[in-house]
């Protein structure tokens, strides 16, 4: 029995204090729920939900890793549950389906650029601070035209580094209709920016 107890004050490296939460915690967990999840109010929210499931939990809490770490799991699939909400009941795209926009961008015989649709230097190469506020701001934009499925997905691959098969499992998708979609996604948001921006 001591044995036991000596373990497990051993594996036990973080303690839990709910007390703190909101104080140490609530404005870093917005920051990351309103960066996945562009709605205000839902990302405020989120939060309150990820500490009353984390304060249900309290005492499952391992200490195997910090409260903030735990916390953002919470928050985490809490986004998640999100996402498939928005995703459930949208027509899968099929990978074989064109839509006319590809064929404006790409050539048919060999999948490559089309001249005049050719990426060109986008000019961040330079330290600007106000243009690289501004390109968020648009950035920002591009993302809310997205369809629901496509924000989703390319919000879990790019921000969240998820790997492409747990997206799919997540979102309910073939293999196949996530890269379509990433596909799609960032020659929408491509298409957008020039738009915008350049």
């Amino acid at each position: 029995m001591e044995t036991d107890k000596n373990r497990t004050a051993a594996t036990k490296l973080y303690s839990c204090n709910p007390q703190q939460w909101v104080a140490q915690y609530a404005d870093y967990l917005y920051g990351y729920a309103i960066t996945r999840i562009d709605d205000e109010d839902l990302a405020k929210d989120l939060v309150q939900e990820t500490f009353l499931s984390a304060l249900e939990k309290v005492d499952r809490f391992e200490g195997r890793s910090s409260e903030s770490t735990w916390l953002t799991a919470i928050l985490k699939n809490k986004i998640i549950d999100i996402y498939r909400k928005k995703a459930s009941g949208l027509r899968q795209l099929e990978s074989d389906v064109s839509l006319k926009y590809d064929t404006d961008f790409f050539n048919e015989e060999d999948g490559h650029w089309n001249e005049n649709h050719r990426p060109q230097v986008f000019g961040l190469e330079d330290y600007d601070v106000l243009g690289k506020k501004e390109l968020r701001g648009i950035l920002k934009l591009c993302l809310q035209k997205l369809p629901s499925l496509w924000l989703s997905v390319f919000t879990m691959k790019h921000m969240d580094d998820e790997a492409s098969a747990a997206i799919c499992t997540e979102l309910n998708i073939t293999d196949a209709n996530f890269w379509v979609i990433m596909h799609r996604t960032k020659i929408n948001l491509r298409s957008c920016l020039q738009k915008n921006w350049l």
